[in-house]
């Protein structure tokens, strides 16, 4: 039996999997490590704490599953994207990674608007410019760190950092290379034009790979800190939806899935180009040769539940603790008395602002129709509907661009709740399933690694092979008109109020 490994680089911790050729998990190993926030709106992380997170887990998996390493003939990893690692002519790290969530670039992004023209980026990198892309965070040290920046020989991701420090490669992939916006997301190769116009010196990029290609190798002195063995190969990996697409099986037209984590996404798999010219979604390259994913974004999803959760519930968390249950598990079964559209009470999500499809940080969340009716269950559905209905705006958007989805798979914290599910299924009038494994991103880049060492000849292969499905929840024929009025009004909320928020952000 042959095995592969998954690396998920997230936010908060490393998580590693090691599985089987077949797609089961066999051992799996998680460190955490902190973030700092310097100043109000920063986000940084050391880079060091990934190299030490990943070493560890994997040291851990091969501990636990007494497998043996020549047996492992390829691993892949995931990572959060966005994030910028400097390194100097001895590869050393100049100074913390600016992380995704980031907010400190607004001046650096009007700079690149003015540089480039708005609609000549989206037409290049399919995307406006966004605080939480990499060629803003570049900007930014070049114009307030000029002595780090005049130091700097290598630029990389962080997956990319970790693929570095465990192969030695300077190497990235072209769904984690399209969010760092020095992308030619059509041609999937770096813009030699935006490079010009910015004045960044090209020698400092990677070399961009397909996901699934091998860059390379586990060094010796690697093998020798993690177990692996040197002949370990070492693919591209993805991003971290990207390698959740490859995880769930979204490998192909007609295919996406709807995360509720904290935030909210709507991702499909397209085989043909499609950008939207007003920016409201993203168009990457996917982790499928030579085809890309549009993505919505609703910034307050499964974190507007946990707000009104944590304000708002606390007799529900108290009784969860002593039936030893989840909390969320009580909150479902009190949306579900209330009846669709809540009692006629419609909640926007806009807790943290909104990307998709408004693109405005200054939105904020409202109930919208609250009346001496409603009760604690009215509110708490009218939450899980909003949350839906800024899904369907993404979902709406794709539909636009002649993306049109004909299958669902639900992921994250929202997903494993029947209720929610049932509610997206009606909602976007679709079968709405989950997958048998959880392991998400971890299992989208082993399967990666599976086809680049050969196990498999292509992608859809690999996951057909190694993801199974549990059955879909289908859309309840009467439901879907039902929920077709109410998103009728939520769709107005914003317009209607769209100056307001400007006054209220003003105060």
């Amino acid at each position: 039996m042959k095995y592969v490994l998954g690396i998920d680089l997230g936010t908060s911790g490393t998580k590693t999997v090691l599985f089987n050729q077949e797609g089961v998990a066999i051992a799996s190993a998680t460190v955490e490590y902190p973030m700092y926030q310097p100043h109000n709106g920063w986000a940084e992380q050391d880079p060091a704490d990934w190299w030490h997170a990943a070493v560890e887990t994997i040291k851990a998996v091969l501990a636990k599953s007494q497998v043996n390493k020549d047996d492992v003939v390829s691993l892949g990893i995931s990572g959060q994207m966005h994030g910028l690692v400097m390194l100097d002519e001895n590869n050393e790290v100049l100074r913390p990674s600016i992380i995704w969530c980031d907010q400190r670039t607004a001046k650096e992004c009007d700079e690149i608007h003015e540089k480039v023209g708005k609609d000549k980026l989206i037409a290049i990198t399919a995307n406006p410019a966004l605080t939480g892309f990499t060629l803003s965070k570049i900007l930014w040290v070049r114009n307030n760190e000029p002595d780090v920046y005049a130091k700097c020989r290598h630029i990389l991701l962080p997956k990319d950092y970790v693929r570095f420090m465990l192969t030695g490669d300077y190497a990235t992939e072209v769904s984690d290379a399209s969010g760092m916006q020095l992308l030619d997301v059509p041609n999937r190769c770096w813009s030699d034009e935006l490079l010009q116009i910015l004045d960044i010196d090209k020698s400092m990029l990677a070399k961009v790979y397909e996901s699934c290609e091998v860059t390379g190798h586990v060094s010796e002195s690697a093998a020798a800190l993690t177990g692996l063995s040197p002949k370990t190969l070492v693919v591209g990996g993805a991003g971290d939806n990207a390698a959740a697409a490859v995880g769930t099986g979204v490998v192909e037209d007609g295919k996406a899935f709807v995360t509720i984590g904290t935030s909210g996404v709507v991702f499909a798999h397209t085989d043909k180009l499609a950008i939207d010219p007003q920016g409201r979604v993203h168009t990457f390259c996917c982790a499928v040769p030579g085809a890309w994913h549009v993505m919505g974004v609703t910034q307050g999803a499964g974190l507007s539940l946990k707000w009104f959760r944590d304000n708002f519930c606390a007799a529900e968390k108290e009784a969860a603790a002593q039936m030893g249950i989840d909390p969320y598990e009580l909150t479902n079964k009190e949306a579900a008395q209330s009846p669709i559209g809540s009692n006629k009470l419609v909640y926007a999500p806009y807790l943290m602002g909104e990307r998709t499809p408004h693109l405005d940080p200054d939105c904020r969340g409202m109930f919208f129709g609250l009346s001496a009716m409603h009760t604690r269950r009215d509110l708490l559905r009218a939450v899980m509907e909003g949350v839906t209905f800024s899904q369907m705006d993404s979902l709406s958007v794709l539909s636009e661009m002649g993306v049109a989805p004909e299958t669902m798979l639900a992921c994250g914290g929202g997903g494993k709740s029947p209720l929610w599910r049932q509610m997206l299924a009606d909602v976007f009038n679709l079968p709405v399933a989950t997958t048998v494994n959880t392991e998400g991103p971890a299992l989208g880049v082993a399967i990666l690694a599976g086809v680049g060492a050969g196990l498999y000849q292509s992608v859809p292969e690999a996951c057909r092979a190694m993801i199974k499905r549990n059955p879909a929840q289908e859309p309840i024929a009467e439901n879907v008109p039902l929920y077709a009025k109410v998103y009728e009004v939520y769709k107005k909320l914003y317009q209607a109020n769209k100056e307001l928020f400007k006054d209220l952000a003003a105060l």
